[in-house]
């Protein structure tokens, strides 16, 4: 009977497809990254793309982004805290933008590492402000309870791993043990996309942001890296590290929108329970996308923080 061959044709294709997806995506190559508007290190964990913004000398600050979007979202923060007088270290997690897509479980560890051995290729040994915005902010926090002695201060822009993020429509990609990982390869670019445009903005410093993220789906090892992410990072809190930032002192501004879909204002009150020292700025009429919809008032916060 052939009816056994079709249906094994078909069970083929359909374990076969998360492969040939990613095949046709295109691979962020050597020559691509030299392309890149910034410089790469060679790490021992993989290729990492940075950017140096603000004079040498001037105190460090680092700015880690979020699960989805690369190091260009601090278009306009980077230039805030070069005129309030930092050099500003921005650089591409791995599984994003034009750096590499670094095999294992991107958890908490897999961030810190990549983070120390950039600031060792910099030879930066000296005081950090660190800055984490969504997901960077909870890889910022545990940097900053692990090097606490390290960190003068912590600024955390709508960040996860205090309370769970809000429901996309796509969530359930992410969720799904075993058919979640298929969804996510084969249909999760599709899924962004069209979140992308039914959420469109109006960013004021990256006009074509959606056309940018649009483009990320559409690279390889991308959404691997955004299921990685969701499971072994985001999956999990961060609260043990605030209580040890509240500890150590640790001066922190947590800058909020009021109107985020993504992380909801309840995170705002988790976090001054477990460190009532922290500084909190809310932005009215702000989505999760306030550093490029809302620069201006991202700045006023900073500068109010961070100004002697």
């Amino acid at each position: 009977m052939i009816w056994p061959w079709v249906l094994g044709g078909v069970a083929l294709a359909v374990a076969a497809a998360p492969a040939i997806a990613e095949a046709m995506r295109m691979p962020v190559t050597t020559r691509r990254r030299s392309e890149a508007p910034g410089e790469i290190a060679e790490l021992p964990g993989g290729a990492t793309h940075y950017r140096w913004t603000g004079s040498d000398g001037d105190p460090v600050a680092v700015c880690i982004h979020g699960l989805s979007t690369p190091s260009y979202v601090f278009a306009a923060t980077e230039r805030s805290l070069a005129r309030l007088g930092y050099r500003v270290l921005t650089y591409d997690l791995y599984g994003r933008g034009y750096s590499e897509r670094a095999r294992g479980a991107q958890g908490v560890d897999f961030f810190l590492r990549q983070l120390r051995e950039l600031l060792r290729d910099q030879a930066v040994t000296g005081p950090l402000t660190v800055l984490g915005y969504s997901m960077g902010g909870q890889i910022a926090a545990a940097f900053a309870a692990e090097e606490a002695s390290r960190v003068e201060a912590l600024i955390l822009i709508a960040p996860a791993g205090l309370v769970p993020a809000e429901k996309t429509e796509s969530g359930w990609l992410w969720r799904a043990p075993l058919i979640g990982g298929w969804l996510t390869r084969v249909l999760g670019g599709i899924a962004l996309r069209r979140e992308l445009i039914e959420n469109r903005s109006t960013p004021t410093v990256i006009p074509d942001f959606e056309d940018r993220q649009a483009a990320e789906t559409r690279t390889r090892g991308y959404l691997p890296a955004l299921l990685s992410s969701r499971r072994h990072l985001l999956a999990h809190a961060s609260h043990g590290d605030h209580v040890r930032i509240r500890d150590h002192g640790t001066r922190v501004l947590a800058i909020w929108g009021a109107e985020d879909p993504v992380i909801p204002l309840a995170a705002m009150g988790k976090l001054a329970s477990l460190n009532p020292r922290a500084r909190h700025e809310q932005i009215a009429g702000a989505g999760h996308n306030l550093l490029q919809t809302h620069p201006a008032q991202v700045a006023e916060a900073l500068r109010t923080f961070l100004a002697p």
